[in-house]
């Protein structure tokens, strides 16, 4: 089967959100404009080359961008990207007091007492 692009872009995102230390570097990044790899070693208990390699992860996965500044690694949230993901991943859920085909036979069994 071929998946959209849509839902490869979104589940390579989930995928490299599926880390709690990946987590914590997002959120640093949306606090701040931008950030240097430093400054987020500091802010987790994680050796310099761990955060590198979560880092690179979200990086490879598009929700980050980065720069070197002579010796200095700088990252930010790519905010397009990030949006995008978060428009594709409300899209997940249906609207508001839809119920789903799977729902209605859940519903129906339990009025059958089964």
């Amino acid at each position: 089967m071929i998946y959209p692009a849509s839902d490869t872009a979104l589940a390579r995102v989930l995928k490299a959100l599926g880390h709690p230390a990946r987590l914590a570097i997002v959120r640093a990044l949306l606090e701040q404009e931008g950030c240097c790899c430093g400054d987020i070693v500091r802010r987790l208990p994680l050796a310099q080359s761990t955060v590198s390699e979560h880092l690179r992860v979200l990086k490879e996965a598009g929700l980050v961008i980065g720069n070197i500044e002579g010796p200095r690694a700088c990252y930010a949230i790519d905010r397009a990207a990030y949006a995008t993901a978060i428009s594709a991943l409300s899209g997940l859920m249906p609207p508001a007091g839809a119920a789903g085909a799977c729902q209605e036979r859940t519903l129906l069994a339990a009025e059958d007492g089964q």
